[in-house]
This record gives C-alpha cells, structure tokens and sequence, in this order.
C-alpha cells in the first residue's frame, strides 16, 4: 500500500512494542495514580497512548498531540499501536502496567474485543480515557471521546447529493465491522441517500480504512459496475484509494467521491478537484481533551466532563473553506 503520512511516528514491529513519543524531564511516577490521589499526580508520571495505525495521518495527529499534550501537562508518554488487533492491544496494556502507567489513553481495536483490556487496566488501578471509538461497555472507561459520526455522516450525504445529483449509481467503501464508526457512518449516509430512489447503490465493499484495499476494492466495483455516477466512503484512506483506482481506469472525471476524516491529503485532492469534499473529524481537539481529563481525574478524582460518552460535531470541508486549515486535522472556525 502507498499510504502517506505526514509525521511518521515509528514502525512497530513486534507484538507489544512501543515508541516513545515524547518526554517531560520528570521521570515516571513509581504509583499507578488509579485512584485520582494528588501526591502521584503532582509528581508528573508515565501516560501510556495507544492508537490504531500512525500510519494513517488520522491516528498519526491522535498520537501526536496527546504526547504533546501530556508533555505540556507534565507527565511522559509512550505512543504505541495495536494495529487493530486485540491481542497487541492487550499486549500494550500488561506493558503499559508493567511500566507503572499512571493514565492509558486508548482508541480501542474492538468495540466488543477491547472491553477484557480495559478491565484490566482497572483491575490495576490504572484509569482509561478512550478516544475515536467506544467500547460497548459504560462505566468501565473513565471517558469515552469521539466524533459525532452521525451527524457528520449526514453533513457528508447531503453534500454528495448536491455534487452527485440526485439521480444515478453508486457504490460505497465501509471501513472495519469492528469498529461501531463504520456502521454509524454507513447508516448515516443511508439515511440522507435513502431520501431519492433514483439514486442508486450497486455495491459495496468493506476495505477496513485502508488506501491499499480501498483502491482494491475499488478496481473489483468498477468491474463489475462500470457506469457508477459516485462513490462515498466511510474514511478518506480509502476514497484516496478509490480516486486512484478511477484515475489508472480514466474515469475520475464521470465518478464524483466523497470522504470522512478531513487528513491532509484529502484536503489537498479537494483543493486539486478530486475529491467532492471530506467531513473534518476534531481529532486532535478530543485527544488533547482526553490527556486534559486524565490529568483532572488524576489530581481530583474527575474527569471535568458531564458524561462518561462526549461527541464532538465534525465539520464538512468543501472547496469553500479547505483553505482554513491550521494544521492536520484543525479548521480555523
């Protein structure tokens, strides 16, 4: 896969393996700090950040900011990534308590799969913030973050009416089916497309959030629907995938293709006119929020918020306003 990022963070190559993001002068506290007490908050400590995939821009800014986050806070940080998979995960988390973590921040691998390691990071008195996806568990996590994937997918479907007309064939890329994100965005546009019966889905692909595969599966709908009008997917990894699959087909002037993410590179494929537009997710407002939480719970045994699950509306992102970008994933207002 030819999948671009703007930072790099590191490869992780074996199970449980983490990278050190960042680090404050202090050293880690020698207490868990589960319980919220004063004494190993003020001494600073290890905050363990565990994402998906750094080498997804998306998870790369999740990353990056929480360790400059904590950092800013006082505390170290190590970024590690599950890469989707639970085992690594819960590899990550023994690490993380093994290290005297005093605070995990967690994008889980698995809606269901990640409730055991959450479990048992409080089990060692070690509090959870997650961030991007929820588990389907309350009241395991001290805070679940995300975007308001609903919401957003509405923003997207609307706009991919006005660019696709109201009239014609489609396909659409899904991300994974074990992330709760793809079906509510999935549902989402649904929900919009499903108001205008002369537009029409031919087909769909799950292509996990990835550009290599969503090109894949975009070459394989193509051939079997090579007439189709649009294409709308659940992250921008795989519609960039999509854009260059139509464009090796020459067919990317007939086929209009919408996004979810706001990354850098679909910002720059609006600007050239590729891409019809992408729904910002406020990424790394919700991962420097989730550092924030977990350092108030730290010191005062809150977390600040009213509730456990906070969402966070997405913005969309046309021709209009790409050029209001003042960083990765960060739109002036």
């Amino acid at each position: 896969m030819s999948r671009r990022t703007f930072v790099a963070l590191a490869a992780l190559a074996s199970l449980g393996m983490t990278v050190s993001a960042c680090s404050s002068s202090s050293s880690p506290s020698a207490g868990s700090g589960g319980t919220g007490g004063a004494t190993s908050a003020s001494k600073g400590g290890l905050i363990t950040i565990i994402v998906n995939d750094p080498a997804n821009p998306y998870w790369q800014t999740e990353g990056t900011v929480a360790a400059a986050e904590a950092k800013t806070l006082g505390y170290t940080s190590n970024v590690a990534a599950s890469k989707g998979d639970t085992n690594t995960e819960s590899t990550l988390i023994d690490t993380a308590i093994t290290n005297k973590s005093v605070a995990i921040i967690l994008d889980p691998a698995n809606a269901s799969g990640s409730i055991g390691a959450v479990k048992k990071a409080n089990a060692a008195n070690i509090p959870v913030f997650l961030v991007n996806a929820e588990i389907n568990q309350e009241g395991l996590a001290k805070a679940q973050l995300v975007s308001n994937n609903a919401q957003g997918a509405a923003l997207g479907g609307q706009q991919w009416v006005k660019d696709v007309g109201e009239k014609g064939t489609y396909v659409e890329l899904l991300g994974a089916p074990s992330d709760n994100n793809a079906a509510t965005r999935s549902n989402g546009y649904l929900s919009v497309l499903s108001q205008y019966p002369t537009l029409k889905e031919v087909g769909k692909e799950v292509a996990n959030w990835d550009r290599t595969q969503g090109h894949d599966k975009m070459q394989t709908l193509l051939q079997a629907h090579p007439d189709i009008t649009g294409v709308i997917a659940g992250n921008d990894e795989m519609a960039l995938g999509a854009i260059t699959a139509l464009k090796q087909a020459g067919k990317l002037a007939q086929v209009k293709v919408g996004g979810f993410d706001g990354s850098p590179d679909a910002a720059a494929a609006v600007k050239a006119g590729e891409m019809q537009y992408t729904v910002l997710q406020p990424v790394a407002t919700f991962a420097k929020k989730a550092v924030q939480q977990a350092d108030s719970f730290l010191k005062t045994g809150k977390t600040g918020a009213d509730a456990e699950k906070q969402s966070f509306d997405c913005i969309l992102v046309t021709t209009a306003n790409v050029g209001d970008f003042t960083g990765p994933f960060t739109l002036k207002q």
